[in-house]
């Protein structure tokens, strides 16, 4: 195994996990829907990553596989939907947003650096392809990391302030 399949392998497990973790952020905090529609929508960029990340891995002999369904029960939506709802009104919510948009930060941060050094390995080896793929993915990573920097700045002194 190389350093490349090796950076591919560790990439694709972290924008699907990055996904998942930005759509159930979005589903616990369904009542402020200006976090719950953005991270909905960058957890798109993150699945569109993992899938072309799989492309790029046949050509390394890896079978990452596409990104993982994520189907919700009707009844388990539902559920949640109320929890959302009845959590978005607590103090506590703010500090469980805050706590959700931290992890956030850290693992958009952890993928944009193994797209660093994925672009770096690809233009050492002169992959093209590989290098056009994190070329055009990172930018995208980077504004998920701007988003999540930029709610807690905003974000951090009210709730902090407020909760008791």
């Amino acid at each position: 195994m190389t350093g490349i399949t090796t950076t591919l392998k560790e990439l694709h497990r972290g924008e699907r996990d990055l996904e998942h973790d930005l759509l159930a952020a979005a589903e616990r905090h369904r009542a402020d829907h200006e976090f719950h529609h953005v991270a909905t929508d960058v957890a798109r960029w993150s699945r569109e990553h993992t899938r072309r990340l799989a492309e790029a891995g046949r050509a390394y002999g890896l079978d990452l596989g596409g990104p993982a369904d994520n189907p919700t029960p009707g009844a388990l939506a539902a559920l949640r939907e109320k929890a959302a709802e009845a959590l978005g009104r607590r103090p506590e919510a703010g500090l469980l947003l805050l706590h959700d948009l931290r992890e956030l930060h850290l693992a958009a941060t952890r993928n944009s650096l193994h797209w660093e050094m994925l672009a770096q390995a690809a233009q050492a080896a002169r992959d093209e392809q590989l290098l056009e793929l994190a070329s055009t993915c990172h930018p995208q990573t980077l504004r998920q990391i701007r988003w999540t920097n930029t709610m807690l700045k905003e974000l951090s002194p009210q709730l902090l302030l407020t909760v008791r």
